[in-house]
C-alpha cells in the first residue's frame, strides 16, 4: 500500500470502513486532479479514499447496485469532506450496474482511472463490464483493481451457489478466460502487480471447490491502441526519474518491473507505451522508438507466464 493511501486511510470514517469488503488496495499512484471510477464502492471506503487522493480538483463517482450499502456512502459524505477540508464534495454516488454505465451517464473517454476492490467477480456478464470500462476510459486512462481469479474455470454447478457467491468464489475469473475478454474488449496487454493465494479457511467450503485454487489478484491495464499481443522488442530503455513523491527512489509498474531511480532498464514496446503514454509519461525518460524491431522481447505475455508460474506475473522480465 502506497504511503499515500496509508495516510488517507486514517482519515476515513469508522462506519464505512466497518461496513466495507474487498480482497485489496487498488489505488495506483498520481491521482491528483483525475477523474476516478469506482465500480461497485459499496460502503465508499475506496471512493472517499480516491476522493482524499484527487483532490479538491479531482473527482470521484462511486457506484453500486446495493441500497444499504449506499446509504451508509452517502450518509457520511457530509462528515468525510468536512475532515478532508473540502469546500465542496468532490464524490457522486450512483445507483446502478456496472454493466451498463451509459444508463448512469458516465460519458465514453470521460474517465482517468477505473477502480473497483473485489466486486468484478460478483458479474454474470463481465464482458459487458470490461467492454464498458474500456468504453468510458479515456485514451491512455488506467484500469486497476483487486478481485479474486481462479486457476480453472468454476465448474457450473457453483455459479448460483449463495455460499460461494457471497466468499465471491463462485465468479472468481479463470485467468485465461479474462486475458480472452481484455483482448476482446482491445486490450492485448496487462499487468500483475500483485498475487497471493486464498486460504480458503472452511472445512466445508474446502470440500466443496477444493480442486480450484483461488488467488487474491491486483491488476493494471491501459486503454492504449500500441499494445500487442505479445512483448516486442524495439531496443527501447526506460528512465525513471524518481520525480513521484512517494516513490523517490524506485517505481514498480508491477511485480517484476521495479524501475530504480536513474537507472536505464530495457524495456518491450508495451512497458514503454505504459510508461510514455499515461499520466506516469512525466515521470519517465523513454530513449528509442518503434522504427527498428529486434524480435519478440525475452518474455511472454502477461496471462500466459502468470498461468505457468502462479504468482509472478505481468508480461516482460
Amino acid at each position: 500500500m502506497a504511503p499515500s493511501v496509508k495516510a488517507a486511510l486514517a482519515e476515513i470514517n469508522d462506519e464505512v470502513l466497518t461496513r466495507f469488503y474487498g480482497c485489496g488496495s487498488p489505488l495506483p499512484s498520481l491521482l491528483k486532479g483525475c477523474t476516478v471510477l469506482d465500480l461497485g464502492c459499496g460502503s465508499g471506503r475506496d471512493a472517499f479514499l480516491a476522493s482524499r487522493l484527487v483532490g479538491p480538483a479531482g473527482s470521484v463517482i462511486g457506484i453500486d447496485m446495493t441500497d444499504e450499502q449506499l446509504s451508509v456512502a452517502r450518509r457520511n459524505l457530509p462528515s468525510q469532506m468536512k475532515r478532508f477540508g473540502y469546500t465542496r464534495p468532490n464524490v457522486e454516488f450512483l445507483q446502478g450496474y456496472m454493466e451498463d454505465l451509459g444508463t448512469l451517464g458516465v460519458a465514453d473517454n470521460s474517465i482517468d482511472v477505473v477502480i473497483s476492490n473485489c466486486v468484478l467477480n460478483l458479474s454474470l456478464h463481465k464482458e459487458a463490464v470490461f467492454s464498458e470500462i474500456f468504453r468510458v476510459l479515456k485514451p491512455g486512462g488506467e484500469l486497476f483493481f483487486s478481485d479474486v481469479f481462479s486457476g480453472r474455470r468454476i465448474p457450473a454447478k457453483f455459479h448460483n451457489d449463495p455460499v460461494l457467491h457471497g466468499e465471491c468464489l463462485a465468479g472468481a475469473m479463470y485467468r485465461e478466460d479474462f486475458r480472452r475478454i481484455l483482448r476482446r474488449a482491445g486490450c492485448l496487454d496487462f499487468r500483475v502487480t500483485s498475487d497471493r493465494r486464498i486460504d480458503i479457511g472452511s472445512p466445508e467450503i474446502e470440500a466443496k471447490i477444493g480442486m480450484v485454487d483461488f488467488h487474491s489478484v491486483t491488476v493494471r491495464a491501459f486503454k492504449l491502441d500500441c499494445l500487442e499481443d505479445i512483448c516486442e522488442d524495439y531496443g527501447q530503455v526506460a528512465i525513471y526519474d524518481g520525480t513521484i513523491t512517494e516513490w523517490p527512489h524506485h517505481f514498480d509498474l508491477d511485480d517484476h518491473h521495479r524501475l530504480f531511480t536513474k537507472k536505464p532498464m530495457l524495456v518491450c514496446g508495451n512497458t514503454a507505451a505504459m510508461l510514455q503514454e499515461t499520466r506516469y509519461g512525466a515521470h519517465f525518460i523513454v530513449h528509442g522508438d518503434r522504427s527498428q524491431h529486434f524480435g519478440a522481447f525475452d518474455c511472454a505475455p502477461g496471462a500466459v507466464k502468470v498461468t505457468k508460474n502462479a504468482g509472478s506475473g505481468g508480461a516482460c522480465c
